[in-house]
């Protein structure tokens, strides 16, 4: 298990793992590019709700320790810049090129770099594969940093507004069911609508998800809350649905 991760902008994996993991040693002892590896991610919906698993991605390439002194120090520089955890984590150790036992008595860390060559996608859009060129090109999503506290949030403090947007979802408004906010970008907000108890209508039961667009994409967190506002006035309008 890494214990962090990012991309590069050439579409490498780069991976921060203990000296002490099976990763690391493999690599070390492995051939330039000899040696495979799969990468599995689940994607965890940060709220309680039923089926709560929203994706899961499998990429498979080569891995190789991170070599070379100007190497692994801009690859730190990178990891440590999205996810700026590095100090706590040891990432420093992760400079030297060979992972000797740790300093202040923490096992080393180890840079890795797994090389995509094979990308697969099962997420609430659908099933597909994803070259990886395409991997290299994303940039990461301007709300992915705060997303999970967002719809804590959301769930905890604004819940029946939340619950307001069925008003958008036309014959489906009337349906009795509890709206969970599920999933949230810069172009919207995901929310899953599920029956509140087993003793509702067959009907009623069935939960769905519906996905609301923002009138534009957001940068922020200050452009998400004007988008928000749009999205609870739509829905508390006389017209809505």
């Amino acid at each position: 298990m890494p214990a962090a991760r990012t991309v590069t902008p050439d579409g490498d994996v780069i991976l921060l793992v203990s000296g002490e993991s099976a990763a690391a040693r493999a690599a070390a002892h492995a051939q330039d590019d000899d040696l495979t590896a799969v990468i599995e991610i689940t994607d965890v919906a940060p709220v309680s709700v039923p089926h709560r698993i929203r994706g899961r991605a499998r990429l498979s390439g080569w891995l190789t320790p991170v070599r070379g002194a100007d190497d692994r120090a801009a690859c730190a520089a990178l990891l440590a810049e999205r996810q700026p955890v590095g100090e706590l984590l040891g990432l420093g150790e992760a400079l030297y090129s060979d992972p000797a036992p740790g300093l202040y008595g923490r096992p080393a860390w180890m840079l890795l770099r797994l090389e995509v060559g094979e990308i697969t996608v099962d997420d609430l859009w659908g099933a597909e594969q994803v070259d990886p060129e395409e991997l290299a090109a994303a940039a990461p999503d301007p709300l992915l940093p705060h997303e999970t506290e967002l719809l804590q949030h959301l769930h905890a403090a604004h819940r029946d507004r939340v619950a307001d947007l069925r008003g958008l979802l036309g014959h489906r408004s009337a349906l009795a069911l509890r709206a969970v906010p599920l999933a949230l970008d810069r172009l919207g907000l995901r929310v899953r609508f599920v029956a509140e108890s087993a003793t509702q209508s067959a009907e009623s039961a069935a939960s769905f998800d519906a996905r609301f667009d923002f009138p534009e994409p957001v940068s922020d967190v200050c452009a998400l809350r004007r988008a928000m506002h749009h999205l609870f006035a739509a829905a508390a309008a006389p017209d809505a649905g």
